[in-house]
């Protein structure tokens, strides 16, 4: 589509740091992240922290001199990790990588293994924010999930999390549940907002290919009803003074998520561990590169193994595409001048589509601005679809 067009970097990119921890207690059968079933007493945390800081090692040359402004540890389920593995992985970060003085540094944790000696642990060993897996209040919907923790773990861990001195964490919900009603969903919701959190992320159950849920699905709710949890659930939120700012994330005044938000606007990320993606710009050689490790984490421990499994350089249509892929999901949209800083590609590129979609009312001009209409959000897919690179001859 674009390709006698040349990207040209002149700009610095924020760059965020990802970690993944590949273990948990139990496999959830919606689940199709990387994450692989194990026994907690028996997760060789010692060693995968080396092998994250020989990974990070590895790839410092292609950040070198550059300030990381987010980390986001992730999963699997992070806090199967003890405190001290997060503080011996985070000061080896910090050797090795500037961090901004406010960075967000983000873990995941499951309510299921939640401690309080534990979340005073990552507190002090610098964890700033927590993202707490809770997905529902209500136990018979938790059990048809998969998950090993109830209700009252989930209330016990939020309070754990403050009692630690988390006073910016984000809560997990999920809508679409099997057999779930628009007043449960609604109740979820209600009890998440009694806890006062910063950040509520609060998205739909899909059955994704290779999980127990696509293979043996269960009975969800109807289409239109699900769509009903949706809106009302915006609208419950919105009411109580969180912003939706992107598909399904909602933050109370300035604290939405700094590290995804960098993703959705196509900003840099360093991803180590098991099965972690990258995307780096490399302004010398005026091209970006995605990075892939190892999946499983035997092969990624196995320090004869390359930790990198694959890198490949975009092309100037992925480059438009994966642009819009994210930044067609911020409510805030996105501006010309983000377009040409971080593809690197003239907005001339650009305006052909724009023009075209905004004539057809899937997106909206405010100003420098470009979002989604509320018909382009209805077919956010259908909208992206038309960036799609086209296919080879």
């Amino acid at each position: 589509m674009y390709a006698a067009v040349i990207p040209q970097f002149s700009e610095a990119i924020p760059l965020s740091l990802y970690v993944h921890l590949p273990w948990c207690v139990k496999k959830c059968p919606y689940c199709d992240f990387n994450s692989h079933q194990h026994e907690p007493q028996n997760i060789p945390e010692d060693d995968y922290v080396d092998a994250l800081l020989r990974d990070l090692e590895t790839a410092l040359p292609s950040v070198w001199g550059r300030s990381v402004s987010t980390i986001f540890i992730g999963g699997g389920t992070p806090s199967l990790f003890s405190a001290a593995a997060i503080d011996r992985l985070l000061a080896g970060v910090r050797a090795r990588l500037p961090l901004l003085p406010d960075a967000e540094i983000t873990l995941e944790a499951n309510p299921g293994t939640a401690e309080q000696a534990q979340f005073s642990g990552y507190r002090e060993a610098g964890v700033n924010r927590l993202s707490l897996g809770i997905q529902s209040f209500h136990t018979p919907a938790l059990q048809r999930l998969g998950r090993i923790h109830d209700a009252d773990h989930a209330h016990r861990a939020i309070e754990m999390a403050r009692h630690a001195g988390f006073d910016n964490f984000n809560l997990d919900l999920m809508f679409g549940l099997p057999d779930q009603s628009l007043e449960a969903s609604q109740d979820d919701l209600r009890q998440a907002i009694e806890h006062s959190p910063t950040h509520v992320s609060f998205y739909q159950l899909t059955l994704e290919p290779n999980t127990l849920f696509h293979h043996q699905p269960p009975q969800l709710p109807k289409s239109d009803l699900i769509w009903q949890m949706q809106v009302d659930g915006a609208a419950l939120l919105a009411k109580s003074g969180f912003e939706q700012y992107e598909v399904s994330a909602f933050a109370a005044k300035d604290r939405q998520c700094k590290h995804n938000r960098n993703y959705w606007e196509f900003g840099d990320y360093l991803g180590i561990g098991a099965g972690a993606h990258g995307k780096i710009t490399d302004m010398s050689a005026q091209q970006v590169n995605r990075t892939t490790r190892q999946r499983h984490p035997d092969q990624y421990l196995n320090a004869q193994i390359e930790q990198i499994s694959s890198t490949r350089s975009l092309s100037v249509d992925e480059l438009t595409f994966e642009f819009m892929l994210n930044a067609l999901r911020l409510n805030h949209g996105f501006t010309k001048n983000l377009f040409e800083q971080r593809t690197g590609l003239p907005r001339q590129a650009l305006e052909p589509q724009i023009t075209q979609l905004v004539d057809e009312k899937l997106l909206q001009q405010c100003g420098e601005i470009f979002l989604p209409s509320d018909l382009g959000r209805q077919f956010l897919n259908d909208l992206i679809s038309r960036f799609l690179p086209d296919e080879p001859n």
